[in-house]
């Protein structure tokens, strides 16, 4: 069962926002106790690979999809944060995973070339969790209160105002996602939509263990979709309430037994 996530973000179990303080922004400001950033800079483009995120305490795989490759780029207009070095990217018919050695409860990204065809979806053991429509990442810009939205578009360094820079079309944040109430994810899904023809450019993947959000703007969630999963509380209730009837009934069985 999935439902859409509307403006009530108090419902969703992941708090998605945006670094917005200072346009340009390639990497998160929340903090924490554990963390480790893949740059993708010495990865080629392949069917699988390994990372520990820059010799953190985390270890993942890259996979591709549908016998395709992990599409690796040299950074151009498109990609590349701090306009050097490599980036990931996904097409429609080219999306990818990431699969942890672990369950954790940061992950955060430098969405580059955002378009609304851009997804990803978060899964705890195989079970799917939430699934974030970088639409809202748009709305999220073009509308923040706080700053000019076209400090937000074109790649950041290669020019002083939105129509000097490359790529003047499409905006650049930092996102990051927050797990709530004790919640962990273990694998991410990077996928743009069959519909749309641009593809999903994304550098400086971050996982961790979050202390603090940091300073980021909360994403309104209008598209995005949560799967119906109870928080790990309610899993206890309904693991206890479980077993509380399994017994009744086999009281209730030995007791119909006995009385035969």
């Amino acid at each position: 069962m999935v439902i859409a996530a509307s403006g009530a973000n108090a419902a969703v179990p992941f708090d998605v926002r945006y670094e917005s303080e200072l346009a340009g922004m390639t990497n998160t400001s929340a903090t924490f106790s554990k963390v480790g950033v893949e740059t993708f800079d010495g990865k080629s483009s392949t069917a699988s690979f390994a990372t520990n995120f820059g010799g953190s305490p985390f270890t993942g795989t890259y996979s591709s999809a549908n016998g395709n490759y992990v599409q690796i780029n040299g950074s151009d207009q498109y990609g590349g944060a701090g306009n050097s070095g490599k980036y990931a990217v996904a097409f429609n018919s080219t999306p990818y995973s990431l699969t942890l050695d672990q369950g954790v409860t940061y992950f955060g990204y430098w969405l580059s070339a955002l378009d609304a065809g851009n997804t990803v979806t978060f899964y705890s053991h195989g079970t799917k969790l939430f699934t974030f429509d970088a639409a809202d990442a748009l709305h999220a810009v073009d509308t923040a209160p706080s700053a000019n939205k076209d400090d937000y578009y074109g790649k950041p360094g290669t020019g002083a105002t939105r129509w000097d820079r490359a790529n003047p079309g499409e905006p650049y944040i930092f996102l990051d996602f927050f797990a709530n109430n004790g919640l962990t994810f273990d694998k991410i899904e990077f996928a743009e939509k069959p519909t749309y023809g641009g593809g999903y450019e994304l550098d400086n993947h971050t996982v961790g263990l979050y202390t603090g959000k940091g300073t980021g703007t909360e994403v309104q969630l209008i598209n995005s979709t949560v799967a119906a999963v109870p928080e790990p509380a309610s899993w206890a209730m309904m693991l206890a309430g479980f077993g509380f009837v399994g017994s009744s009934i086999r009281r209730r069985k030995t007791s119909a037994l006995r009385t035969a």
